[in-house]
């Protein structure tokens, strides 16, 4: 006996067309769909060129650091690759010396791996 398909829902259909077309919309309108559009899809840094099929790994970097800081002609953004943006953010936080040890933190490590190297060699007559 064949199976009877249920007719879509076609309202439900018609509401995730709609959601989706919107996302898409608010994207173009975010920063980064602007820099996009204004930007060669090259790293600022690096110049690596990005297309369609890996545009997800290029990112948009504010130079002053100020998300909110957002200027219609894009003069506090730049394109950098994922990798480009993570180094920049990690500089930055060693110039503030949030990363670095300080002199008197006491030793980094306390495993010292050769310690007992030197009587491995020594002979036993």
């Amino acid at each position: 006996m064949p199976v009877k398909k249920d007719a879509p829902d076609l309202a439900r259909l018609d509401k995730v067309v709609a959601d989706a077309r919107r996302a898409r919309d608010e994207r173009a309108n975010s920063y980064r769909g602007r820099a996009l559009k204004m930007y060669p899809w090259i790293c600022g840094r690096c110049t690596r060129e990005f297309n369609h099929g890996n545009v997800h790994e290029l990112t948009v970097h504010h130079k002053d650091h100020n998300h909110d800081n957002n200027p219609a002609d894009g003069s506090n953004w730049e394109l950098l690759c994922v990798y480009c943006h993570d180094n920049e953010h990690q500089r930055q936080l060693e110039q503030h010396g949030s990363l670095t040890t300080r002199p008197g933190d006491g030793p980094s490590s306390t495993h010292t791996p050769f310690a007992d190297l030197a009587s491995l060699f020594r002979k036993d007559d």
